[in-house]
């Protein structure tokens, strides 16, 4: 698996659920490919915690994710990380954005988006479906839009255009996929900082990462398009670029991959449905090749 890389290389390796609900067996692919990875090149594997989304993190998860992870066999390396510590970390990071132009405030609600949206004739499209059509965008600089709120409450949004005039062609490499050209307009123009939290998903993961010193980012390939932005930010960060392992995701009976709501298939009532660790991880199948 890592033919491509260079003699020497620490492996160095991360899982990161959030502590919002129970871990399925999706989750359970994801820590074991992890997990292995490192341990299979005498790394290091460690646990984070993506709690940045306060508003639906629970104690309990957190202590329900660890017992689900040593049930399963795995150790991780050091004290789990809490993202919920680090927001003054990507407070710097959105700063340097801001000071090189690329981050704007963005005023929008969801139905302001989703209306305007619906009005145009030809809505950029992502993965995933429509992307933020750049209303607000323009505003590097920071002045009030017409309807602002009066405190300065806003979201930030990278300038995926201006990130990409910055950076110029860029590229990541992916162990099952190869070689990939970054597209900037992908995922458009994404939240970098929500209005209520001063961070977002994007920026965390990526000044997390060179944080924790993550030499090889795996996830399912669902994730595979953040790669893209996310290669955008290590280049505007000056952090450095990890190689990633997008792996396949596992999926309920009609196709879909597993989400917290199928709580029937969750760690803990398989584990309390009788299932040994080594059957679940068994039923997990070869989902890192």
């Amino acid at each position: 698996m890592l033919s491509n890389e260079s003699p020497g290389v620490t492996v160095r390796t991360r899982f990161a659920p959030s502590p919002t609900g129970q871990l399925h067996l999706g989750h359970a692919l994801a820590a074991r490919v992890a997990h292995d990875l490192a341990r299979g090149q005498g790394g290091a594997f460690l646990l984070r915690h993506e709690d940045i989304d306060t508003t639906r993190v629970r104690e309990a998860y957190y202590e329900q994710i660890e017992a689900d992870l040593c049930w399963l066999g795995m150790r991780w390396d050091g004290p789990a990380l809490r993202q919920s510590s680090r927001l003054a970390a990507y407070a710097t990071a959105l700063d340097r954005l801001q000071a090189l132009g690329v981050i704007y405030p963005c005023a929008c609600t969801r139905r302001e988006i989703q209306d305007e949206v619906a009005a145009m004739v030809a809505a950029p499209q992502g993965p995933e479906g429509p992307l933020y059509p750049g209303t607000c965008r323009g505003r590097a600089d920071g002045t009030p839009l017409p309807g602002m709120i009066a405190d300065g409450s806003h979201a930030w949004r990278l300038d995926s255009r201006k990130a990409a005039d910055i950076t110029g062609k860029l590229t990541f490499t992916d162990l099952r996929h190869g070689t990939q050209e970054v597209n900037p307009d992908l995922l458009g123009d994404v939240v970098l900082a929500r209005r209520d939290i001063g961070t977002a998903y994007h920026l965390a993961v990526v000044v997390d990462d060179a944080y924790q010193e993550i030499s090889h980012v795996t996830r399912g390939e669902d994730l595979l398009p953040a790669a893209h932005v996310q290669r955008l930010l290590q280049a505007l960060l000056g952090l450095p670029e990890p190689v990633y392992l997008h792996h396949p995701l596992v999926l309920d009976a009609q196709g879909r991959r597993l989400a917290k709501r199928h709580d029937a298939q969750s760690i803990a009532a398989l584990r309390q449905a009788g299932m040994s660790a080594a059957e679940l991880l068994a039923r997990l199948g070869a989902g890192d090749s």
